[in-house]
């Protein structure tokens, strides 16, 4: 309403409301000097996260259709016009949610590629940095042309917005910064140390799980989708690349299982974002299986 819709609103904005806690973890370890495979973990955690257990929720419970077939009965000239521009919204929609997923699958390659070695240096971080860059930056031109197109233009409330946001930044840093502590400070058990990753992973997706379970009650199909896939971006490229900027980090052997786990899931939703125009409630199910599967062989790789 103040100046962003549809997928630009969980392209640029959703992100960085729901992944700012992923990107402070960067900073919390290093500044704590954890170890950097809990921020490796983290990512991973959230991104497989997102593509299956918060996808597939939404679409078990009411189907994530992002295009419909044509109403049914007669109806006006008026009716069929909106019906008409309805319908190209959401092929539009369609089509951007396929960039935007085409978008995740260079960037989860991208980071197997540079993690091939075993590790990610500082160059590799200036790579991965820079291609979340590039990507935001062809974001907010789109964006810009798009409110040309429609002569609209961000309101002042969308600033207040934005100023409310970096405001609790501070709030979310401090809130994160006392949780690592505590949890770190746990000698044994579940809540420990040795599972902060995996426990700061869930604790970072529960924003996302509002936003999907929100917007598809209100079959918002879109918002959902460009939430979930465009929050992974915070994650893979730009908190691995932060991180190995920082310092140079050697990846957990389950790296590249669970990019294998988000590379299966993009191919999933991208096949039928093409063929179906959602996915159905079926699929999400699937989705869940697969997300059950990541954490049973994450556990076992690390455990």
């Amino acid at each position: 309403d103040h100046g962003l819709e549809g997928t630009a609103l969980g392209t640029l904005i959703m992100p960085y409301c729901s992944g700012l806690g992923n990107l402070l973890f960067v900073f919390i370890v290093q500044r704590r000097g954890g170890p950097a495979g809990d921020v490796v973990t983290n990512a991973l955690v959230n991104n497989v996260s997102n593509l299956t257990l918060l996808l597939g929720l939404p679409a078990l419970f009411w189907g994530l259709q992002v295009t419909g077939g044509a109403a049914g009965g007669k109806t006006g000239g008026k009716a069929r016009g909106k019906s008409a521009a309805g319908a190209t919204g959401a092929q539009v929609n369609r089509l951007s949610l396929l960039l935007t997923l085409t978008a995740v699958l260079f960037f989860t390659g991208f980071a197997w590629v540079l993690a091939d070695d075993g590790s990610l240096s500082r160059t590799d971080g200036l790579l991965l940095v820079g291609v979340f860059l590039f990507w935001q930056s062809f974001q907010v031109f789109d964006v810009l042309k798009h409110n040309a197109q429609r002569k609209a233009s961000f309101g002042v409330m969308f600033y207040f917005d934005l100023f409310v946001v970096l405001a609790c930044a501070w709030l979310v840093y401090e809130t994160l910064d006392w949780l690592v502590a505590w949890i770190s400070a746990q000698p044994a058990g579940f809540v420990s140390a040795a599972n902060l990753g995996w426990l700061s992973g869930w604790l970072m997706v529960l924003p996302n799980a509002l936003l999907a379970l929100y917007w598809g009650l209100k079959r918002r199909a879109d918002v959902v989708y460009s939430s979930q896939v465009g929050d992974g971006h915070i994650c893979i490229p730009l908190c691995l690349g932060v991180l190995a900027l920082l310092a140079p980090v050697a990846v957990p052997p389950f790296f590249q299982t669970g990019l294998l786990v988000i590379l299966g899931a993009v191919g999933v939703h991208a096949l039928f974002l093409l063929l179906a125009g959602g996915l159905p409630r079926w699929a999400g199910a699937v989705l869940l299986v697969a997300y059950a599967w990541f954490v049973w062989a994450g556990f076992g790789a690390t455990g």
